[in-house]
């Protein structure tokens, strides 16, 4: 009797002991790039190291870089955790990239009015000869292959998806078995995947998410920063700021703070631009048109070397990124290029305007202003004597003889702090 009502006793505390199920909740929402690869690998290891049931993944994207997608895909396949992803929120898309990276996971879901498809390898700036091409997208096509075998997916909607750019809604996707749900928020999904058995890494696993406790994880403060950064529009205009801030530097030297800036500036577009096709003959071309920009302070080109600078910077900002069909989403909006173009010829027309003035004003402010000023005689000129003018008192020299106290002079000359004057006869 005793013994019955201790297990009694221990199966009401049960539930005070056990440890509610979690899955790990993550957000990728952007273009895929290494600092999404790093967090969505981070938080596979955090979901393995948890002991949790899944991570999910709610994914929106354009798509990215292939590099970063097959990074990607490589983690989402050697779990050992489940990985939902799931194409949210409302209006959310899944391209290029997306698609791969949405194929690839152990169940996939896509919320109401959403799409997914055109995986089709892109050129950013220019066309692939025939050859290229079809190396290329036999590659792609083999990959999204591969994925959707593993997965037990649609093979030949994938295949389209690459070939022939295909696009999908999350209705269509659920019926040709592109996908596995469709799913109005976290809650529903998670009470609908509850009791479904995947295949990991380490072997089959049945998934116990009803009630699961969503634990979200965010990107850290430098990781967002550097997810931002690989944007080529945000990192065109870092490596733009960089120029300038260097550029005010040298205009004014000992500013420091441009300099330091320009800098730092430069650091983060290199540091997004180094995964990126970047065409080098197009830095070259920016930093050639900066080059003639600082020379035109210097050098009088009436304006000549301005537009050699202005040229240059556009078919510089033009060529940036190679024509490769290998990265998708990799281009420079081309108003940003004219925008950033027009900014600087007319900050260099400012700049340039500013220091023919200043170089003019030079003349304003040296003792050869007082050429041409009328004084007056404060003793006799017999030839050498002193004169005021302007209110101070300067040695002069008469160009004109004899010059009596208290006459008229005008200034005609100025050497070594003596001013050469004639009489100004009145009349």
């Amino acid at each position: 009797m005793k013994l019955f009502r201790l297990h009694i006793i221990l199966f009401a505390l049960l539930p005070f002991f056990c440890f509610s199920q979690s899955v790990i909740s993550i957000t990728v929402d952007g273009g895929i790039n290494p600092s999404s690869a790093e967090f969505i690998h981070k938080s596979i290891k955090q979901a393995e190291n948890e002991n949790a049931e899944g991570l999910l993944i709610h994914l929106n994207t354009p798509g990215g870089l292939v590099t970063s997608t097959r990074g990607i895909v490589t983690d989402i396949l050697q779990s050992k955790v489940p990985v939902i992803v799931y194409v949210s929120p409302t209006g959310a898309h899944a391209g290029s990239a997306g698609v791969f990276i949405t194929m690839a996971a152990n169940i996939a879901v896509m919320a109401p009015e959403t799409n997914m498809g055109a995986a089709h390898p892109v050129s950013m700036q220019g066309g692939m000869d025939s050859t290229m091409n079809e190396k290329v997208m036999n590659d792609a096509a083999a990959f999204i292959k591969t994925i959707a075998m593993k997965r037990n997916r649609n093979v030949e909607w994938a295949e389209d998806a690459v070939r022939h750019s295909v696009s999908i809604t999350e209705h269509e996707a659920l019926e040709k078995n592109v996908i596995d749900l469709v799913a109005l928020n976290d809650a529903v999904l998670l009470d609908q995947v509850n009791g479904k058995e995947v295949q990991t890494s380490i072997g089959s696993k049945i998934l116990h998410t009803k009630n699961a406790k969503l634990e979200k994880v965010k990107m850290g403060f430098f990781q967002k920063i550097l997810d931002r950064i690989s944007d080529p529009n945000v990192a065109y205009i870092l490596m733009m700021l960089g120029f300038y801030g260097i550029m005010f530097e040298l205009f004014n030297p000992g500013a420091i703070l441009p300099g330091i800036a320009g800098v730092i500036f430069l650091i983060f577009a290199f540091y997004a631009m180094n995964t990126m096709p970047v065409n080098y003959a197009g830095v070259g071309l920016i930093i050639f048109g900066i080059i003639l920009f600082l020379l035109e302070i210097k050098v009088i080109s009436h304006g000549m070397l301005t537009i050699g600078g202005i040229v240059s910077v556009l078919l510089g900002s033009l060529i940036l990124f190679r024509s490769s069909s290998t990265e998708n989403f990799v281009t420079v909006s081309r108003a940003l290029i004219f925008g950033v173009t027009a900014v600087t010829a007319l900050f260099f027309l400012f700049v340039v305007g500013m220091g023919i003035k200043a170089q003019r004003g030079k003349l304003a402010s040296g003792i050869e202003v007082l050429i041409g000023k009328f004084g007056q005689t404060i003793e006799t000129l017999q030839p050498f004597g002193s004169v005021r003018v302007n209110g101070e008192i300067w040695k002069a020299e008469s160009l004109s003889g004899f010059i009596s106290e208290n006459e008229k002079i005008i200034v005609k000359g100025v050497k070594n702090l003596t001013l050469y004057v004639e009489q100004v006869h009145q009349g």
